[in-house]
């Protein structure tokens, strides 16, 4: 609803967000429609090192698309929302699926993006062997993933030992509940998984990637590419 408003020129609010982590927050709906320039510095490398068939998970109103398909890349975007699908397809992005990515099968691609921290979908680090195991079954030999995520550690207290009070009520720090809402509707309340670099690695492994450290941004996130 928010990307179509803003697409339509119907921009009055943003989208509200509750999270178990920081409370209430706020995504701003033209930061949903940036162009390169306006996009973060780990954003843009991940642009700049992709290559070959592309898989754009996540891909929202469709910014990484069109930047990579005016570069010459064969791009396809992939969103379980209809209404970004139909954004991304006005907007003028050539190839779309509609599907949840976890249930997406058949093809394999030069490289697969989940930016945004889009390898927060698995929602539990319970669940991300498997998620890895399937991104998998999606690449192609030499293929890479390229993900960005954030290690949010900084945001509980630390004590004078230097250790953190963690709440006992998840396996892992990064797991976070999060609920949106737009104008009057509320989104259902969903699992979201931040990774630090170190707990990706240690799964990568085991899940036969390899894991490198791209780049290090200013807010404890980080690019990283998976191969094989």
């Amino acid at each position: 609803m928010a990307l179509q408003d803003y697409y339509a020129g119907n921009y009055t609010e943003d989208i509200s967000t509750t999270s178990s982590l920081d409370g209430n927050d706020v995504l701003p709906l033209p930061y949903l429609f940036r162009d390169f320039g306006q996009m973060p510095r780990i954003e843009q490398e991940a642009l700049r090192l992709s290559r070959g068939r592309v898989l754009d998970i996540g891909c929202g109103a469709g910014n990484h698309l069109l930047y990579l398909q005016e570069k010459g890349l064969d791009v396809i975007g992939l969103d379980q929302s209809k209404g970004a699908i139909d954004i991304c397809q006005k907007r003028g992005v050539k190839h779309t699926v509609c599907t949840d990515i976890r249930n997406y099968t058949g093809k394999r691609f030069d490289t697969l993006l989940l930016l945004m921290n889009g390898i927060g979908i698995p929602g539990k680090l319970s669940q991300l062997p498997k998620f890895l195991a399937h991104l998998k079954q999606l690449i192609s030999v030499n293929g890479q993933i390229l993900l960005d995520s954030s290690d949010i550690i900084y945001m509980f207290d630390e004590d004078q030992d230097g250790g953190y009070w963690v709440p006992g009520n998840t396996d892992y720090y990064g797991e976070v509940q999060f609920q949106m809402q737009y104008k009057n509707k509320k989104g259902p309340i969903f699992d979201w998984l931040y990774v630090d670099f170190n707990t990706l690695l240690t799964y990568a492994k085991k899940e036969n990637f390899n894991c490198e450290l791209i780049v290090e941004g200013k807010h404890f996130d980080y690019l990283a590419r998976l191969t094989l």
